[in-house]
């Protein structure tokens, strides 16, 4: 039983590891560690963020990886335009991951 707890916490943090690097930090290292530690607090707070959003979006995600999240979230076609002094946000009409 302590096994199965030890190697289920080694696979959830494999796939971390896998996420980040195949984003934000498949360009380290740099050469200044200032930049690369800049770099990797931003890459994790990103990834924190993303993820919490694809857990959100429960319908659409079982397991949420980043290549699929910023797919179908983040790489939205989406207009913004103001209007008697609001803001709005234009998403289009057809849009493949729709419900409605």
């Amino acid at each position: 039983m302590e096994a199965d707890k030890v190697h289920l916490t080694h696979a959830l943090i494999e796939q971390v590891n896998a996420d980040l690097k195949d984003s934000a930090l498949a360009h380290l290292p740099c050469g200044n560690f200032a930049a690369n530690s800049a770099r990797l607090v931003a890459a994790v707070m990103a990834y924190n963020v993303a993820r919490t959003a694809g857990i959100l979006a429960q319908c659409t995600f079982q397991k949420p990886r980043m290549n699929a999240i910023r797919t179908t979230l983040v790489n939205v076609p989406a207009r913004i335009v103001s209007s008697a002094r609001r803001i709005k946000l234009l998403l289009p009409e057809s849009w493949p991951w729709q419900t409605t």
